[in-house]
């Protein structure tokens, strides 16, 4: 996804299109860019940079508070459509994931055509732009999804990967950092071209283990497979409660309800059974608590969620104390 926290919140606020804005930080100074608008990016503003660092290069910046529970709803909707194009995904992160469409039928199994449509309903139905990378391995796909963003699409034949990579400035390879980058330019190592003068002893004296990686992607070579199968032990929401406490239970359940409506559809997304359900909770002295119950019978329906919701609360002492945090967590997963 292009600039996803921030093209969000473009979005979803008129007033923010086409303005350079932040999200993370406060226009104090504080904090980091988590991430920031192209119309910021202009200025030399980039994520995990200092708030005080990116006022001072674009002051009419506008600095937007995370609203994470919003991103990860529009993210859970994206895999939602990613869906229907494979069933080999990996999810990278929030915006970010591989689809294997080897093998599929759709569009007579054009790759390329795959990557237009997808981007075609994510603008259609999420009102965001999306940047795609086609290529027959994992690093010249991840290459060519950045290459021309934003709202990009990039393919690379293999007939096509040896000089593209060769041409390729050593800062843009995938998993090369700032200080990565500074050791090859003290090697002179600048390009992809530079890099495969080396061999692989020479790279793993210098760089470890990641020389073996940086030796076979200079050449093209990537063989990691997607990895579909990323075991997820929990599941789960909290808020903290700023403006009051509360007391009562049914103000409880009202505050945890939203949050178990979301997980409920991550969980059916993801086709999993917890076995366990707990509820979290800070109280006012500030003692953090948490209350469990494991059942024979997944927590699927929400009669039986919120029956076991309920008796978690009663072994808590809501009523005396006050609580100024609470979350709920779906784990043991079938």
């Amino acid at each position: 996804m292009d600039a996803f926290y921030a093209s969000v919140e473009q979005r979803d606020n008129p007033n923010l299109k086409r303005k350079p804005i932040i999200v993370g930080g406060n226009i104090s100074g504080r904090g980091v860019v988590a991430t920031c608008s192209y119309e910021a990016r202009v200025f030399g503003v980039r994520s995990a940079m200092p708030a005080f660092q990116a006022k001072k290069l674009c002051p009419e910046c506008i600095f937007i508070k995370p609203r994470s529970g919003v991103y990860k709803k529009v993210s859970l909707q994206l895999k939602e459509i990613l869906s229907k194009y494979s069933n080999i995904i990996e999810s990278v992160s929030l915006d970010e994931a591989y689809l294997d469409v080897s093998d599929s039928k759709l569009y007579k199994g054009s790759a390329t055509t795959i990557a237009k449509e997808i981007k075609k309903e994510i603008k259609d139905k999420l009102s965001l732009t999306a940047s795609a990378g086609v290529s027959y391995n994992k690093f010249l796909a991840k290459i060519a999804s950045d290459y021309q963003k934003p709202d990009g699409l990039t393919v690379i034949l293999p007939k096509e990967a040896v000089k593209f990579v060769e041409g390729l400035p050593i800062g843009k390879f995938h998993g090369v950092g700032i200080k990565t980058k500074q050791k090859m330019h003290r090697l002179n190592i600048y390009t992809g071209k530079d890099l495969k003068r080396y061999s692989q002893i020479e790279l793993e004296a210098h760089f470890g283990k990641f020389g073996g990686y940086l030796y076979n992607i200079a050449r093209s070579i990537d063989n990691r497979e997607i990895k579909t199968t990323r075991k997820i032990k929990s599941l789960g929401k909290e808020t903290t409660l700023f403006e009051r406490k509360i007391y009562n239970k049914e103000e409880i359940i009202g505050v945890l309800s939203p949050f178990v409506s979301r997980i409920k559809k991550e969980i059916d997304i993801k086709k999993l059974k917890p076995k366990t359900l707990s509820i979290v909770i800070k109280y006012k002295d500030f003692k953090l608590i948490t209350r469990s119950i494991t059942s024979t019978t997944p927590f699927i329906e929400d009669k039986h969620i919120y029956k076991h919701i309920n008796k978690l609360i009663e072994k808590t002492e809501h009523k005396t104390k006050g609580i100024r945090l609470i979350g709920v967590r779906f784990s043991n997963f079938i």
